[in-house]
């Protein structure tokens, strides 16, 4: 769980700080902010990851004012963490060596949108949900969602993925070009708009996922769907989780277009139906969403409704209506605020893994089973149409023999998902809270790969030190 970080990092000198401070008050003015209340804010953790507050925070509203804080602070050697919304859950926004924090939320333009090309070109701060508002009328929508209305910029830095990843793919599959601040304050651009390219290194899925530590995004190219003609949402509650799985895996291999697919197991039901003010039945359950014309929808939904029976499936509650779809997605992207208050004054950490899916019915049983053997309570939700699920682990953080039953359960997570050839997080990144599981899941040599092209790319490691790498 990572309540102790140990990263090995040294924070940065008195002397070098008070000399960055002094020549960004300089260029910024006001929109440079010590206090230690918005220092705290821009470090602030959704797990139980200590917050590690930088020294100063610079309001960012052009890419020139990134090139400026690079430029002050690199011949310092004092580090530079990108701030988007504060969303990530892995320790990502931390600053362990101290440091300077680039908000970019004021970086929030739409630059320009290609409706014909089904591209949009956006500065790193606007939100997901203020895009699509400003796209609504145009027919496209940018299909990302990760539940939170996290910036863009942000959900490139970590690869996010969220409820549509089944049928449109994560952040990795819809950003065609970026630019990018580098350590001496010159900008990489990294592609075009061309849909393809053979040019050179693939720059562009280099930055992405990187969480800062190599540069910092300050423009992003990425594409746009046409909004369906129909768009149905359904729910479906099961018998067992098992079978809920089940049905999920077979409809993937049968290859039925389902745009969302999400589980939720019968503890994140009773959260959601107490939290959201629902009626379901307290089972575990699938929500569906199906995206096509009249006919395609209707066709995918009568094939999905098969499997489902076959793997124990109750009937199904079908909706067009978009408030009625909205209302159910809502519940399901305020999972994590309705298992906070399952258990007031819980900590919560929120967790993810992602395995192939035919092994997705194994893991979530296995998952299931160690929880009641711990006796512990982790609601489970997932992006199950590509093998990933979420816990959101509930512990007293003041009960170290609770504490410890919770380090375990995490840690044989991370490892039965590893075991069946997955990964320690489908979505959530690394940050700091997964450093640990790196060389298990990527072998020594692939480590110093990253080692390598972080030194060649970062050499004073000043881009959000103490990330993603393990130490040494």
């Amino acid at each position: 769980m990572g309540v102790m970080i140990d990263n090995q990092l040294q924070r940065v000198a008195p002397k070098a700080i008070a000399a960055a401070i002094e020549a960004l008050a300089a260029r910024f003015g006001n929109r440079l902010i010590t206090s230690a209340s918005v220092r705290e804010q821009h470090a602030h953790s959704t797990t139980w990851l200590p917050a590690q507050p930088p020294d100063a925070v610079v309001l960012a509203r052009e890419t020139k004012d990134i090139q400026d804080v690079v430029r002050i602070c690199a011949p310092l050697r004092v580090p530079v963490i990108a701030f988007g919304t504060g969303t990530s859950l892995e320790g990502h926004i931390n600053a362990p060596a101290g440091g300077v924090c680039i908000d970019l939320r004021e970086m929030n333009r739409i630059l320009d949108v290609h409706v014909e090309d089904l591209d949009c070109v956006i500065e790193p701060g606007v939100t997901r949900k203020a895009l699509n508002e400003h796209l609504r009328d145009r027919g496209v929508f940018f299909p990302i969602d990760p539940g939170a209305d996290a910036s863009i910029g942000g959900m490139a830095s970590t690869r996010a993925s969220g409820t549509n990843a089944v049928r449109y793919g994560t952040m990795r599959d819809n950003v065609l070009a970026l630019k990018v601040v580098r350590g001496d304050g010159e900008i990489i651009t990294t592609g075009t708009r061309a849909k393809k390219s053979a040019a050179g290194y693939d720059l562009t899925h280099l930055f992405l996922g990187a969480e800062g530590t190599l540069g910092i995004i300050s423009e992003l190219t990425i594409k746009l769907r046409g909004i369906p003609d129909t768009i149905a949402a359904a729910a479906c509650s099961f018998e067992t989780v098992e079978g809920a799985c089940n049905a999920v895996i077979l409809a993937m291999q049968t290859a039925i277009p389902v745009a969302r697919i999400e589980l939720l197991n019968a503890t994140q039901v009773r959260c959601c139906n107490a939290y959201s003010k629902l009626t379901l039945p307290e089972t575990p359950l699938l929500l569906l969403e199906f995206h096509g014309s009249a006919a395609e929808v209707a066709e995918q939904s009568k094939n999905f409704a098969a499997i489902a029976k076959e793997c124990g499936g109750g009937e199904f509650s079908w909706t067009t209506r978009p408030e009625d779809r909205s209302k159910l997605w809502q519940a399901r992207h305020d999972a994590y605020w309705s298992v906070r208050a399952l258990r007031p004054g819980a900590g919560v950490v929120a967790t993810d893994v992602c395995v192939p899916i035919s092994r997705l019915a194994d893991c979530v049983v296995e998952t299931e089973a160690d929880l009641q053997r711990l006796n512990l309570t982790a609601p489970i939700v997932g992006h199950v149409g590509d093998g990933n699920f979420h816990c959101s682990l509930l512990c007293d953080v003041n009960d170290p023999e609770e504490m410890a039953r919770g380090e375990e359960f995490m840690h044989r997570l991370v490892e039965r998902a590893q075991a069946m050839d997955g990964t320690c997080t489908g979505e959530h990144g690394i940050g700091q809270g997964k450093q640990k599981y790196m060389v298990a899941e990527l072998g020594p040599e692939a480590i110093e790969a990253m080692r390598a092209v972080k030194k060649a790319l970062d050499p004073d490691n000043i881009f959000n030190p103490g990330k993603i790498i393990p130490p040494l």
